[in-house]
């Protein structure tokens, strides 16, 4: 028998309701019980970064956290991120240095990207290669992610 649960979280500032699956992963609410789309399901094993979210403003792997997990608590996606139509200052530099290709990787790594920013707003280049170390990207060279970083948070100065 297959029951659901009724999961009260905030997502990206919103209080919301949504129905869960004991079993069902947070990446599989975001995307199928939200429609919030922008974490993706690379590899679903927690080694690609491409379902990256701030739970209570920690990153984590969303194919990694139960659902339910989220109850009572924050989430933020890449959805979050713009504000009144107006890009956060980490997606305008990922567009300024051509950061990005496919789009698969992007919303783990500029979510990757925040949690260091929010954490450390004047990072070094080996402090933005070891916080983005866990997210791949299989399209591009990662110095072009690592000088949007770095740009954004000379911008933030």
């Amino acid at each position: 028998m297959q029951y659901k649960m009724i999961v009260s979280t905030t997502v990206n500032g919103s209080a919301v309701d949504v129905l869960c699956e004991p079993r069902q992963s947070l990446l599989e609410l975001l995307r199928d019980g939200l429609g919030l789309t922008g974490a993706k399901e690379g590899c679903n094993n927690g080694n690609c970064g491409a379902c990256n979210v701030l739970l209570d403003g920690v990153l984590v792997n969303s194919c990694l956290v139960l659902g339910v997990e989220a109850e009572g608590r924050t989430v933020e996606t890449v959805e979050g991120l713009a504000a009144g139509g107006k890009l956060h200052p980490l997606q305008q530099k990922f567009l300024e240095h051509a950061a990005l290709q496919c789009g698969i990787c992007t919303p783990g790594f500029l979510l990757s990207a925040k949690a260091l920013l929010d954490q450390n707003p004047d990072p070094t280049e080996a402090e933005v290669r070891h916080w983005l170390a866990g997210n791949l990207c299989r399209c591009t060279g990662y110095d072009k992610i690592v000088r949007a970083v770095l740009d954004a948070a000379d911008a933030a100065d």
